[in-house]
């Protein structure tokens, strides 16, 4: 009697944990932008202060966008994502990689390649969206 009177009167499904919309790489992209742009800033200054302050701006930076990686491939691309794009899973590796080596590095190659790698994981996200 309990399960009948507490059972769902309605069955919904959902491709994410909230309505479609919430997500977009753009979030990452620009915390990548402003690892790439520290670096620069980082390589062009010799004051110690300012090069103290921009390696914690520069990791806090790169740690979102590690987190907002994670997210979109976590909680965005399902099952049937990773089945049209199988490189997906080995992407967002290589992209959380390459975003742990611009955190821990100075040089601005390293958030190049990071933004390289996120604007690979944009075009597929864009792609899922059309579908």
């Amino acid at each position: 009697m309990f399960s009948r009177l507490f059972a769902p009167k309605v069955k919904v499904s959902a491709h994410c944990d909230l309505p479609c919309g919430v997500y977009d790489p753009a979030q990452a992209r620009i915390e990548a932008e402003s690892v790439k742009a520290i670096q620069e800033k980082y390589q062009a200054n010799e004051d110690a202060d300012f090069r103290a302050r921009a390696l914690i701006i520069k990791e806090q930076r790169a740690e979102l966008a590690k987190h907002h990686v994670s997210v979109l491939w976590s909680d965005y691309f399902k099952a049937p994502h990773f089945e049209k794009y199988p490189q997906l899973h080995q992407l967002v590796n290589d992209t959380l990689k390459a975003l742990s080596a611009a955190k821990g590095s100075n040089d601005p190659k390293t958030g190049e390649k990071a933004l390289e790698l996120i604007a690979e994981i944009d075009k597929i996200f864009w792609e899922t969206k059309k579908a």
